[in-house]
């Protein structure tokens, strides 16, 4: 009997930090919807760990970035560290022959191939229902680009989007509004190689 409620007591601290890294996530993107943020997606040399571009400036990812890290998670070292153990798993769009943390976080193809990597990825849907807060949602927009918004949720429970597509950081009913291509839901623990999914 004791056995059997500390295995249940262990099993739910897991899910408490989860729920405080996900109120977290939600609370700084809608906090960047306040913040003025001209869209700006040039390459500036960074920081690292903890770097970010000027505090004015952004682009979608940068929304999910500084979103992350309020919330205790740096992706863009963590989207580094795999990168440098696992660069031919990620798109060769750039013309890279190597890492660069300056950049490679801040780009949409390689954020889906992290979160696929670390077995993030959920089925994708046309069901409101299936997107929950804090979940990262990925767009086609056609002509070949792409973007990235974090779910929160609006009245009556139906997911919003914040991102930034131009206008700096906006919480709007977008879910559905262009092609989605990626729905993903992280946690911040350690990912055993068993549980990562196929590059």
């Amino acid at each position: 009997m004791l056995a059997a409620f500390l295995a249940l007591a262990l099993a739910a601290v897991p899910a408490r930090a989860d729920a405080v890294f996900t109120r977290k996530v939600v609370e700084a993107a809608e906090g960047q919807t306040k913040e003025r943020v001209v869209y700006d997606g040039r390459y500036i040399k960074l920081a690292y760990p903890g770097g970010d571009v000027p505090a004015g400036l952004g682009v979608c990812t940068d929304v999910v970035i500084r979103a992350f890290r309020k919330a205790g998670v740096d992706l863009q070292v963590a989207v580094h560290q795999d990168m440098s153990a696992n660069f031919s798993a990620y798109p060769k769009k750039w013309g890279r022959r190597s890492p660069d943390r300056n950049i490679d976080h801040r780009r949409v193809p390689n954020l889906m191939t992290f979160f696929r990597r670390e077995g993030a990825s959920l089925p994708l849907s046309m069901r409101a229902e299936d997107y929950a807060a804090g979940d990262l949602v990925t767009w086609d927009l056609g002509g070949g680009l792409t973007h990235i918004g974090i779910v929160v949720a609006g009245d009556g429970g139906r997911p919003l989007i914040v991102h930034n597509i131009g206008r700096g950081p906006q919480r709007e009913d977008v879910l559905f509004s262009w092609t989605i291509t990626g729905h993903y839901r992280w946690k911040p623990r350690p990912v055993s190689p068993s549980r990562r999914a196929p590059a």
